[in-house]
């Protein structure tokens, strides 16, 4: 199972992937110029699918003898904490839609 720190710092990597320049301190009103939601969607998936591609490769270089177990631990659990967190922002899109669909017109 994850650590809370892994988590939180797969949230932090979420919230600078979605906008890196901001304030969290401040409000924004409207479009402030960003990225896209879809832009912000292919980065977020890009980082995941980048995750699993270190932990696999890390991973091998252990079977191979070359990598420290600790690091492919620590990997193998971001790399779990930022599918879970891609899982958990998925769910909320769709249940999202599904009440935008529901409202009466």
């Amino acid at each position: 199972m994850a650590s809370p720190i892994t988590a939180a710092n797969a949230y932090a990597k979420l919230a600078r992937l979605a906008d890196p320049g901001a304030n969290p301190l401040k409000e924004s009103a409207g479009d402030s110029g960003g990225p896209s939601f879809g832009a912000m969607v292919k980065d977020a998936i890009n980082s995941v699918v980048e995750a699993g591609r270190k932990s696999d490769g890390l991973a091998q270089g252990m079977a191979a003898g070359k990598a420290n177990i600790v690091d492919v631990v620590t990997a193998v659990s971001e790399t779990e904490v930022a599918v879970q967190t891609l899982v958990s922002v998925r769910d909320k899109v769709i249940s999202a839609y599904e009440e935008i669909m529901r409202m009466p017109i």
